[in-house]
């Protein structure tokens, strides 16, 4: 399970970038299509409030769900992207605080207790920590404000790079993978199709936040659509 002291750096450097953005830049297009930088930073407050949902259900036992529904989600996300940004900027670090609140008040044995995320599937309560980091670290780059792949803390990036490529592993829609992170020397996936170039730039590629012009082999990989 991923440690608070992660979640937190991570956490403080999302808010520094977010303090130097202004109403019109939060109004800007992010790196995700459709949704403004406003629209990143509204989901990264609310996705602190699911997981401090996920985290209450698995400490007492009573069921409290991530959000009512995909639907409530993203009606939340589209009525709050349009917040000054002052607000959209206490809205994230007001919800960070409480989840780092609730990890807190966490007990060992809670961390293994089972829960719903709202598209289905049921993993162990740390799964809402290490889902936490991802959210963060990854919708930082989404911001388009500075903040890129190559920032990504190596233990992420190569925590991550595992993951990702046993994900595609599991799918019947995705290529036949091999990875190789010429900075790293790790290397995931027994396919026969290689791609290799630095560990971040990997995976930002696998994650779908860069085309993978800087990797060799990439070219002539198609991959679905990840998260």
């Amino acid at each position: 399970m991923i440690p608070l002291a992660e979640i937190t750096a991570a956490t403080r450097a999302l808010l520094a970038t977010a303090e130097r953005l202004d109403d019109a830049q939060v109004r800007e297009p992010s790196l995700l299509p459709g949704w403004t930088r406003g629209h990143v930073l509204t989901h990264l407050a609310r996705n602190a409030g699911g997981g401090i949902r996920l985290l209450t259900w698995a400490r007492t036992g009573v069921e409290t769900r991530e959000y009512p529904s995909p639907q409530a989600r993203a009606a939340e996300i589209e009525e709050g992207a349009y917040r000054p940004a002052r607000v959209l900027l206490e809205d994230v670090r007001e919800s960070a605080q409480r989840f780092a609140d609730a990890f807190a008040l966490m007990p060992d044995e809670a961390w293994g207790r089972v829960v719903q995320w709202t598209a289905g599937p049921r993993h162990p309560a740390g799964r809402a920590a290490d889902a936490r980091l991802t959210e963060v670290l990854v919708h930082h780059v989404d911001l388009g404000a500075g903040f890129t792949p190559a920032d990504w803390p190596a233990s992420f990036t190569t925590r991550m790079l595992a993951g990702v490529t046993a994900s595609y592993a599991r799918r019947e829609d995705a290529p036949d993978l091999r990875i190789r992170a010429t900075d790293t020397g790790e290397e995931h996936g027994r396919g026969n199709a290689l791609v290799t170039g630095p560990a971040a730039e990997l995976l930002a590629w696998l994650m779908g936040r860069s085309p993978g012009t800087d990797l060799a082999g990439a070219e002539a990989v198609q991959l679905p659509f990840l998260y």
